[in-house]
């Protein structure tokens, strides 16, 4: 009475679950690919202009004063620690993608409320001494108060982005070059004729 044991027979559920788990991971991977969001992870500005929405507000950064100082997310991140950096990051990232995927962004980007929040804390974070002079305690009444009290940006709109904010405001708007960039942009043939006229 010996009974063959039989391996158990493959049931086609598992082979179409399979089937469908790798389509999900493989399509996950390439949009991972495809969005570059490794990028999303560094404090390049470059990593900003993946979508083109935000090429007009990267351009007025770049012919600002802060460009020499600060980038993207020494403004739009909290700095209070690492693990919120990167939940925040995320959340906002996650958020602009699935308004880009969806075509709905609007004309003018406008910061939500926990955006405005993170922006205020780090202009008085980079601008502390300007913020809390202690000379004008003692002289100007409710000094400090006046300062933090409201929104940097309601006296300083120029800074950093300028008088340009929308998507159609700029003629012609192409995504800048990197500014690492070794490379010159002078075509090749141009850079030919140069060189024999010297």
């Amino acid at each position: 009475m010996n009974k063959k044991i039989l391996p158990p027979k493959k049931t086609k559920w598992r082979t179409t679950a399979v089937f469908f788990i790798a389509v999900v991971i493989g399509l996950g991977l390439f949009m991972a690919k495809e969005s570059r969001v490794i990028s999303y992870m560094s404090d390049d500005p470059q990593a900003c202009v993946n979508c083109h929405v935000m090429t007009p507000v990267y351009n007025s950064w770049m012919h600002s004063s802060h460009r020499e100082w600060a980038n993207c997310n020494d403004c739009h991140v909290p700095h209070n620690n690492v693990v919120n950096k990167y939940y925040f990051k995320a959340k906002d990232g996650l958020y602009h993608a699935s308004v880009f995927t969806a075509r709905a962004e609007p004309d003018v980007i406008k910061m939500k409320e926990a955006s405005q929040e993170v922006v205020q804390n780090n202009c008085i974070r980079c601008h502390v001494q300007q913020v809390t002079q202690a000379k004008y305690d003692g002289y100007i009444e409710d000094h400090k108060a006046n300062r933090t009290g409201r929104q940097c940006w309601s006296c300083h709109k120029q800074v950093p982005h300028g008088k340009v904010h929308g998507l159609s405001t700029i003629k012609f708007n192409v995504a800048p070059l990197p500014t690492d960039q070794q490379e010159t942009v002078i075509p090749k043939w141009m850079e030919k004729q140069i060189k024999t006229k010297d």
